[in-house]
């Protein structure tokens, strides 16, 4: 299989993140570290998963800092395995996932998994994109250009896609 930068014009986040996280299995282990599952035997038990594919999975997580391997206390031959301050950084995402496939696959009034802000048990409002003036923003309010880390070839698609405009 081609690993995503390698097809993806602009070669950058988008790629590079379905490489780390965009293996199904990669995306319901990191939803059920968010959800409290923290040792091997619980995802393989919670998920179903065959031990050889969650241990390449939970591999890879951890060599990009999404989880870390910690031992269950001092001195301790178990581990368990814990987001990281990148891989909680995630949550956004994982939320707006969620919600687009309530929203698009079961509908309104069928969700699965409702998220609730703990404080006042109330659901939590839909993702949303804003401005950095706090207005929310739609698909054609938002413009791309190439940043201080594009490459040349980047750059040339990013200048195509902004002379359509």
């Amino acid at each position: 299989m081609q690993k995503p930068e390698k097809f993806d014009p602009l070669r950058r986040s988008v790629g590079h993140i379905l490489d780390i996280i965009g293996e199904g299995w990669s995306i319901l282990i990191i939803r059920e570290a968010f959800l409290g599952t923290r040792r091997f035997e619980e995802f393989q038990g919670r998920l179903g998963i065959a031990r050889n594919i969650l241990t390449a999975r939970l591999k890879k997580l951890c060599a990009n800092e999404i989880l870390v391997r910690v031992p269950v206390k001092e001195g301790a031959k178990r581990h368990e395995y814990r987001l990281t301050t990148k891989g909680r950084d995630l949550m956004p995402l994982l939320i707006s996932l969620t919600q687009w496939g309530d929203k698009w696959v079961f509908g309104k009034d069928k969700e699965p998994l409702v998220f609730l802000d703990r404080e006042h048990g109330e659901p939590i409002a839909p993702v949303e994109v804003y401005s950095a003036r706090g207005e929310a923003l739609r698909p054609r309010d938002v413009v791309v250009r190439a940043g201080p880390g594009a490459a040349p070839e980047a750059r040339r698609r990013i200048e195509e896609l902004n002379e359509h405009d």
